[in-house]
């Protein structure tokens, strides 16, 4: 077994839809909930991005079939953002309006900042015909103050977390604590002017933020959540919902597992660090 495949164990469901589907009834069991997540980027091909995206339906189907808390999350790239935006557009509407009938929610992941901009004209277009959804916004950004005070304007739900991807020192910060004193920043602005954000991280300085904040401001538990990947800080997720907190495990699985750890990979060191470290915390 390679170290990637050791890896991809702890932190990714299964190849399978019922392999997520125990994954999320667990965590539903221990008084969290979960937003699923189907691997893969970067399609080129309408005929591609039409697969996932049924795919995505199915998956909405079968939570609502067992009765799962959970919502979805979706790259725009693997619903063909690389084929044009117009194709994106109408792929993703299908999901989104399936997701409507089932009375469910899915989040538009936001990938690297060459994308960030596209991503938010099409989101703004599908929240005005689908209140049903949301998107995130990464605090390493320079751009990303305006773009919250936008996305509140709108009344648009947003995961913020700090940001996964390596980006010119000309749009974003590149030192941790200027990443994170950002992070504090948005927060803030979110937990006050926001509609029901999540707030993505599992640092636990910047949950102890959070935590402070919303309680100086009288703002109830039940008003916002934390968000954590699945595999990483499993004791802090589970002390969290404990303490009555809502807390939301992002839950991925596929086939392709191994493009998206390579990936992530090659973009930082910080996120091989990150993983690495995290396998041996409970």
């Amino acid at each position: 077994m390679s170290i990637l495949t050791f890896l991809a164990r702890r932190f990714i469901a299964g190849e399978k839809i019922e392999d997520a589907v125990r994954v999320i009834k667990n965590l539903n069991r221990n008084g969290m909930t979960a937003t699923l997540d189907i691997l893969g980027e970067n399609v080129k091909s309408e005929q591609e991005a039409t697969r996932k995206a049924d795919n995505y339906i199915q998956a909405l189907e079968t939570i609502d079939r067992e009765k799962l808390s959970s919502h979805a999350s979706l790259k725009l790239t693997q619903m063909g953002m690389d084929v044009s935006d117009g194709f994106c557009y109408d792929n993703v509407s299908r999901i989104l309006e399936r997701a409507s009938s089932l009375k469910n929610f899915v989040r538009v992941d936001m990938e690297g900042s060459n994308y960030t901009g596209r991503t938010l004209d099409l989101v703004y277009r599908w929240h005005e015909r689908f209140p049903n959804m949301g998107t995130v916004i990464q605090s390493m950004l320079f751009r990303s103050l305006e773009d919250i005070k936008e996305l509140n304007r709108r009344k648009i739900r947003v995961r913020l977390c700090k940001g996964a991807y390596k980006e010119p020192k000309e749009i974003a910060y590149r030192d941790r604590r200027d990443i994170n004193e950002n992070f504090v920043t948005l927060m803030q602005l979110l937990l006050t002017e926001g509609d029901y954000p999540a707030i993505a991280t599992h640092d636990e300085k910047l949950i102890e933020a959070t935590k402070e904040f919303a309680q100086q401001e009288g703002i109830g538990k039940d008003q916002f959540e934390f968000q954590m990947l699945y595999g990483i800080r499993r004791g802090l997720q589970l002390r969290l919902a404990r303490e009555g907190y809502n807390v939301r495990v992002y839950v991925p699985y596929g086939t392709h597992w191994l493009p998206y750890y390579l990936r992530r990979l090659r973009e930082k060191r910080e996120n091989l660090l990150f993983f690495i470290s995290n396998f041996f915390k409970d």
